[in-house]
């Protein structure tokens, strides 16, 4: 009985084991954007490029904008819409800080389509951390 006990725990850790090592790693990157420096916005679109070519679906990544990098959300201001929408077809989230919003007194209507809104910005890049995520300071 032993003997089958020893064998069934042993090929239990075995088929765990190698599945484990066939497991996809998921990535999980923050982007903190406060940069109104459009070749800081360029910056980041390189990055998420650089990211998703090399790691495809295995990263997920969030631009926060907050402060000065709302312009890199807000309608007419933007350099990257294409690219924005691209990334965002590719599963990346952009969202916006509305307390910089609301300490600008800027609407969300005059935010591009493809962002969400979190409360505070600096507090969902706290949040990300918390939860595992790598974090990128964008700009120079």
């Amino acid at each position: 009985m032993n003997k089958k006990l020893l064998l069934a725990i042993t090929v239990l850790f075995f088929t765990f084991h190698l599945s484990a090592q066939n497991a996809v790693t998921q990535h999980r990157v923050v982007i903190q954007l406060s940069s109104n420096d459009t070749l800081a916005w360029k910056g980041v679109m390189n990055n998420i490029k650089n990211l998703k070519n090399g790691w495809g679906d295995s990263v997920s990544i969030e631009v926060v904008a907050h402060g000065p990098g709302i312009d890199f959300l807000t309608k007419g201001k933007t350099t990257q819409q294409e690219r924005i929408t691209y990334f965002k077809s590719k599963g990346v989230v952009f969202v916006g800080c509305e307390n910089t919003l609301t300490e600008r007194k800027i609407t969300k209507e005059n935010i591009i389509s493809e962002a969400g809104f979190v409360k505070m910005g600096v507090g969902e890049i706290i949040l990300k951390q918390e939860q595992g995520w790598s974090y990128i300071k964008a700009g120079f």
